[in-house]
């Protein structure tokens, strides 16, 4: 445990919301141990530079590990998403430990952030564990919520987390490299947008398309993450998960190698949304159909 109490500068600290899906952190039903490591050492040098959130799925795959319930079924599911929440978290810890990382576990439905006081409380909790230098980890909570109170993909919460936390970009952990004109496991002459700053509207009420059996977005709830950030003002860079260059690259050193860059078409746009969310800090964040 990380036993340096004192607190850290704020004031010129970037942020950025890291969101890691199943079908990064898992392998033939397991949590992929050597990923996530390689996931907790990239946090651990963007924390030098950025105060770092992170969303991650895996719960309900951590839980199958131990019980073979049926994940279709929606008490299956929350079953497994109950028993795999406490693996996934230690799994975590074990990792951070290495580099001394404290961490804290947040679990979140959308009745969260459908009320001011409720936001604002969030928003005052992330700030707290980022003064302390303790890492927020951030997951859905399927165990206790009810259909009407999910967001369904952790996508979506990722881009609602990124905005009321006022964060500088989300960064998506994917299994492609970004966004292509067509599937790329299915084309091999798919071509990777490189910058978007607009949703073609048919993409977006496209089928979600998990690639992981434990998954439950694709590509489609990662363009609906993107839209309600540009809509906000705020960016996101969806690159791959497997190979952590670009996100090293894009981050670290400023330099836009690999992945899709989402943004506004100006920067006016995102820093007046930035300017009236610091003035309205309990914002009511909703998430976009």
């Amino acid at each position: 445990m990380n036993t340096n109490t004192s607190t850290k500068s704020k004031k010129n600290t970037k942020r950025v919301v890291i969101k890691v899906g199943s079908a990064v952190l898992t392998d033939n039903n397991n949590i992929a141990k050597e990923r996530m490591l390689n996931l907790v050492s990239m946090i651990s040098g963007l924390r030098k530079t950025y105060d770092v959130i992170l969303v991650t799925s895996g719960a309900v795959a951590a839980g199958y590990s131990t019980l073979k319930l049926d994940k279709s079924k929606q008490i299956g599911k929350k079953a497994l998403a109950a028993a795999g929440q406490p693996i996934l978290m230690t799994a975590y810890k074990k990792k951070f430990d290495i580099y001394d990382i404290d961490t804290a576990q947040i679990l979140l439905t959308e009745d969260d952030f459908d009320s001011r006081k409720r936001t604002k409380m969030f928003q005052e909790i992330i700030d707290a564990h980022l003064t302390h230098d303790i890492l927020p980890i951030v997951n859905e909570n399927d165990i206790t919520s009810t259909p009407e109170q999910q967001f369904g993909d952790n996508d979506q919460l990722s881009a609602v987390v990124a905005h009321a936390t006022n964060a500088d970009i989300l960064v998506i952990l994917s299994d492609i490299d970004g966004y292509f004109d067509k599937n790329p496991h299915e084309y091999e002459d798919a071509k990777i947008f490189k910058t978007m700053t607009k949703i073609p509207e048919q993409a977006l009420l496209d089928d979600s398309t998990p690639n992981n059996s434990f998954a439950t977005g694709g590509i489609v709830t990662k363009l609906k993450a993107a839209n309600f950030l540009i809509r906000h003002g705020r960016k996101m860079l969806l690159c791959n998960g497997f190979d952590l260059s670009a996100a090293e690259s894009f981050l670290l050193e400023n330099k836009h190698t690999l992945g899709t860059l989402f943004m506004p078409e100006n920067e006016t746009k995102k820093k007046s949304s930035e300017t009236e969310t610091k003035k309205s800090p309990e914002n009511v964040i909703k998430k976009e159909g």
